[in-house]
């Protein structure tokens, strides 16, 4: 199997590396790649939203399966050119992407698939979002309705900047949805789907905050973890007398219906549905979907997935997942910790040379996933990106993986790199617990 993945992000050195382990693929290229994965594999220098050169490549290079990483190419329709010309291709059409999108897109689904979800208020002016900011209280939590790269949400007690993001959303022509705040954490679960099967993987966490503690400016994710010990023993039972764990929950009341509502619409829904979800005290909760591997679980899930990747996405791309499909796991955890360029998020400071790669890489339990990384006139590789690589770490044990990921992380140096040094560390601390809810009457 010849498999091209189309993107330039750390979520796409990730599944570069996880088909380079499956025996089925014989080739892997992608476009356009970074330094790291050119490092790699074949890249080809296209821009992944530019429908038509991908499938142009598609065609001349007969590639088996493409796989579409991020948000952007998927929303502009990549996909569908793709499937127009007969390639199988692993991602939602631009219709299906709707679901990530728009925020108010999304809601509108979850309101007829009756998803559980944080009550919301789809506004377009000043007027509106005050009157959605003093219904729902504070915490206030204000989205972008457009794609924002992980970074158009603000959640904070004050109003005022609460009513600030709206009006700089509303500035730029765009539109916000304003929620009720979800207590409890958060875990992102991704299900795949060929339109009508699912498969999930391996609930993970991550951190949007840039820095520890959960403070500053949220960004697209600055470390993840998997799995999570503290959601055994979460479980609900259902109308129908079963019992399920948390993600028999996620399938049965969130994906499921998603997916179901999405073909009665007309738009089938094939790829992977992320699912980013709060365990409240009143039980599991959608807070986001996104339609593509989240960056960065991406890099710690796949990172433990044995099952043979490009046969699952080829599977799923062409209807063919079947029903009851079951995952093989490695033993143990694995913990991404991201390394970001100065500035990140705001306004990243681009080409500075980065050292201690190998040195990270040549540590055991270690890899190195390249995401905002490039080189230079001389060949040196320096930071092009705001979050420029991800250290994963794997261990028997959580505490293992996490010391194993920060040893990579203490390896590599460039002028002004930050990152948090907290990832998993509640987990690791016992302080993360959650409650099954008591089934409602």
């Amino acid at each position: 199997m010849k498999v091209l993945v189309v993107g330039p992000g750390g979520r796409e050195h990730a599944i570069v590396r996880a088909l380079l382990r499956d025996s089925s693929v014989t080739q892997v290229h992608a476009a356009p790649g970074n330094a790291g994965i050119a490092g790699d594999v074949t890249c080809h220098a296209v821009d992944a939203s530019d429908g038509a050169a991908v499938t142009e490549l598609a065609q001349r290079e007969s590639y088996d399966l493409v796989v579409v990483g991020p948000e952007a190419p998927l929303a502009a329709g990549v996909s569908d050119a793709l499937r127009a010309a007969g390639v199988p291709v692993f991602g939602p059409s631009k219709d299906a992407a709707q679901l990530e999108a728009s925020k108010a897109f999304a809601k509108d689904v979850m309101a007829a698939a009756g998803v559980p979800t944080a009550q919301a208020v789809h506004a377009a002016d000043a007027e509106t979002a005050a009157a959605a900011l003093d219904r729902f209280g504070a915490p206030y939590v204000v989205k972008d309705d457009g794609l924002a790269a992980g970074k158009g949400v603000v959640v904070t007690s004050d109003r005022d900047a609460a009513l600030a993001h709206a009006q700089a959303c509303f500035s730029a022509g765009g539109t916000v949805v304003i929620e009720e705040f979800l207590d409890g954490p958060e875990v992102s679960l991704f299900v795949l789907s060929d339109g009508q099967n699912l498969v999930p993987l391996s609930p993970a966490q991550d951190f949007k905050r840039i820095f520890d503690n959960d403070e500053g400016p949220n960004t697209g994710g600055m470390g993840a973890y998997t799995p999570l010990d503290w959601l055994q023993g979460y479980t609900e039972t259902g109308d129908d007398g079963v019992t399920r764990d948390f993600t028999g929950i996620v399938m049965d009341q969130v994906a499921r219906p998603t997916v179901e509502e999405m073909a009665r619409r007309g738009t089938p829904f094939i790829g992977v549905l992320y699912c980013g979800l709060a365990v409240t005290s009143r039980g599991v909760r959608v807070v986001e979907f996104n339609v593509r591997f989240g960056d960065p679980e991406t890099q710690a899930v796949l990172e433990r997935l044995e099952t043979p990747l490009g046969q699952l996405l080829l599977d799923a791309a062409t209807g063919e997942l079947g029903a009851g499909r079951q995952l093989a796991w490695r033993d143990g955890y694995a913990v991404d910790v991201v390394l970001a360029a100065q500035n990140y998020p705001d306004a990243p400071r681009k080409g500075d040379v980065i050292t201690g790669v190998e040195e990270a890489e040549a540590l055991a339990g270690v890899a190195v996933l390249h995401a905002g990384t490039s080189t230079n006139d001389d060949g040196a590789l320096v930071t092009a990106g705001g979050r420029v690589l991800a250290v994963v770490g794997t261990g028997g044990t959580l505490a293992e993986a996490v010391e194993r990921a920060y040893a990579g992380v203490e390896k590599i140096r460039w002028d002004g790199a930050q990152h948090r040094s907290d990832i998993a560390a509640k987990a690791l601390a016992g302080h993360i617990s959650v409650s099954s809810p008591e089934r409602q009457a």
